[in-house]
């Protein structure tokens, strides 16, 4: 949860993907071999928003919805996306994609952070290469979004 007292945020550095040669380019291609691979672009979109919600990056909760609704998607899933539990508005997979998104996002929280049945549903919904291609989305949304909070990059900018 952000500091309310906090000062206002800036960046601290140009983003690390930027700085750093052939970076960008990397994550990207990362993102295109994501697709493809048997998970929706609307699934692996409700992942990034809702990996990006628990990181608190302003960024990607800044950007990611707007991808989301050019796309098609129902504002209301999205304003429940955080409560994704307690709505019917989501479907078995994307309930399994969103269960496993938040266990590997939350990776250091548990003793055993992607428990045997939050897997074993998402295996059931995907399979191996859908399932790995969901796996990359959830790593490479957590790496932007830590690249992107740990030098306060801005919403917008």
């Amino acid at each position: 949860m952000q500091d309310l007292e906090a000062p206002l945020m800036y960046p601290r550095m140009e983003h690390p993907a930027v700085l750093v040669p052939g970076a960008l380019d990397a994550l990207y291609a990362l993102g295109v071999a994501t697709r493809d691979c048997g998970v929706s672009p609307r699934t692996i979109g409700l992942v990034q928003l809702r990996a990006s919600q628990i990181n608190d990056c302003v960024v990607t909760m800044e950007s990611h919805p707007k991808f989301l609704l050019a796309g098609g998607e129902a504002p209301q899933r999205l304003a429940e996306l955080a409560g994704w539990r307690t709505t019917d508005l989501f479907t078995p997979a994307e309930r399994a994609a969103l269960a496993l998104t938040e266990a590997v996002t939350r990776i250091a929280d548990s003793r055993d952070p992607v428990p045997d049945e939050v897997w074993a549903d998402a295996a059931r919904h995907f399979a191996p290469p859908a399932l790995a291609s969901l796996l990359l989305a959830i790593a490479t949304i957590n790496l932007w979004n830590r690249l992107n909070v740990a030098t306060r990059q801005v919403a917008g900018a």
